[in-house]
């Protein structure tokens, strides 16, 4: 698989323009080591958007799916640093899923990201998975590099701040897109994936800022 490990954290948020330098500062020296660091995640990625949407894309890969849930991140998350606490606090329009990776094809990487955000209906799940199986297959399409499907957990997804509130959107699946040419990802959105048999609730482009794996701490 071109994405190491089964589960996967995706997080987004715009941030204050007064605070953006420290930001950025805090998630490149603090914030995605802190998270690598963890027992079982195997690699974070930082993306900044080409267009539309939150300013700011992370995607966080686990061995399993089962990490997302143990004692190891737990424990991180119930003790956060004060530049964390600092910052956490501040996001705007701010967003958290945790979910299984259950499809990724392709060999490799690349460093433009299409994001498909997808609200599957129950009785649908298992025709729209067999459909989107279909259709997540790079090819030998100029431009694509490999495509992944995230189903999220609705439980572990729910607001850490707010875990009582009903969050429709929980549940939600994300169709990721690795390219190298920014207008390929597009069209790969409004082509191949503008119709997947569930409703689109939003689609994006990014653009890498930086990764990070666990062999380099």
């Amino acid at each position: 698989m071109p994405i190491a490990g089964k589960g996967m954290l995706i997080t987004w948020m715009d941030v204050d323009p007064a605070e953006e330098a420290d930001f950025n500062l805090w998630y490149d020296r603090e914030h995605l080591a802190e998270r690598v660091g963890i027992e079982g995640f195997v690699e974070a990625r930082r993306w900044i958007t080409t267009g539309a949407g939150p300013k700011y894309f992370n995607t966080y890969s686990t061995e399993s799916f089962e990490v997302l849930s143990s004692p190891a991140y737990r424990a991180v998350l119930g003790n956060q640093t004060a530049w964390s606490n600092k910052h956490i606090s501040q996001f705007r329009n701010p967003g958290r899923v945790l979910g299984r990776i259950t499809h990724s094809r392709g060999q490799g990487r690349g460093a433009v990201l299409g994001v498909v955000r997808l609200r599957p209906a129950a009785e649908d799940r298992d025709s729209l998975r067999a459909q989107l199986v279909s259709r997540l297959d790079p090819g030998m399409l100029p431009g694509i590099i490999s495509m992944h499907l995230v189903e999220s957990d609705a439980e572990l997804s729910k607001p850490l701040t707010q875990p009582d509130v009903s969050d429709p959107g929980a549940a939600d699946w994300y169709v990721l897109i690795d390219g190298t040419e920014l207008a390929a990802v597009r069209d790969l959105i409004a082509g191949r994936l503008a119709a997947p048999g569930a409703p689109v609730i939003t689609t994006g482009t990014y653009g890498l800022l930086w990764d990070l794996v666990k062999g380099e701490l």
